[in-house]
């Protein structure tokens, strides 16, 4: 989809690593300039923007705290400074749990999760709808969830929270501003290498458990979940808005099979 996102601006969060970072190349390559946002891998950030610059497209990299309201307010306002007011947004930026009970659970530990993964992409939802509603409407939001969004997960209830919140979010978000014509989607993606599931991927006896649950027997790649993104962002999306894509390699289908 060469160009198809031609001269467009595109804020992406969590950008230095992993899906995101795979996102704001692609869409990079497709034509689009790009706000690489990070929280504290300034390395990894800067790595994204050699990616981005390299095809050929302007970058700004921006320093910002997703949980934090005023930080994501000055990111868009220096953002729109530099590069001009973003017509698509993915929020890509996000933490895991620490894998505990909800009985051993303390509340700073849930508000870490549900303060990252789901206030931040609120913050970021709001910013980004009025600076597009003042700019005369239009745009593509892309939230980032996962397939445990649906699927639970023991000792990753706050996850799971947060995730499953962003999903309702999501489709709630797009029926607001659908008569400003931004369409709202969410990508679910499975067991994807990137480096916050890179111990379990490289543990040889978590893998094989893991790769016994996905019937296409293989962890997904950033890239693979970036081609979906840049579809949804691309005018060929234009009729889709609500909507949840599930990229998992079949993990979701064998949910309770040999019950």
């Amino acid at each position: 989809m060469a160009g198809a996102l031609a001269s467009k601006i595109a804020f992406i969060t969590g950008s230095e690593s992993g899906i995101g970072q795979a996102i704001a190349e692609e869409f990079a390559r497709a034509g689009a300039n790009v706000v690489v946002t990070f929280y504290a891998d300034r390395a990894g950030a800067e790595e994204t923007g050699r990616r981005v610059e390299g095809a050929g497209r302007r970058v700004h990299l921006q320093q910002v705290d997703v949980r934090d309201e005023a930080s994501v307010t000055a990111a868009f306002r220096e953002a729109a400074a530099r590069l001009g007011t973003p017509e698509i947004l993915v929020n890509a930026a996000g933490v895991i749990g620490k894998g505990m009970a909800v009985a051993d659970m303390p509340a700073e530990e849930f508000d870490r999760v549900v303060r990252t993964d789901l206030y931040g992409p609120f913050f970021c939802c709001r910013d980004f709808v009025r600076r597009r509603q003042a700019d005369g409407g239009k745009g593509k939001i892309i939230n980032i969830t996962s397939v445990h969004q649906a699927i639970p997960s023991p000792q990753q209830a706050a996850y799971g929270a947060a995730k499953g919140g962003l999903l309702t979010f999501t489709r709630s978000l797009a029926l607001e501003v659908a008569p400003l014509r931004i369409n709202v989607n969410a990508i679910a993606p499975g067991l994807t290498r990137t480096p916050m599931t890179q111990d379990r991927v490289d543990d040889p006896e978590t893998n094989r458990a893991m790769m016994a649950r996905i019937p296409l027997n293989r962890a997904g790649q950033p890239s693979e979940v970036a081609k979906l993104a840049l579809y949804l962002a691309s005018d060929d999306a234009d009729y889709i808005t609500g909507q949840s894509f599930t990229i998992d390699g079949g993990l979701e289908l064998d949910w309770g099979q040999g019950a």
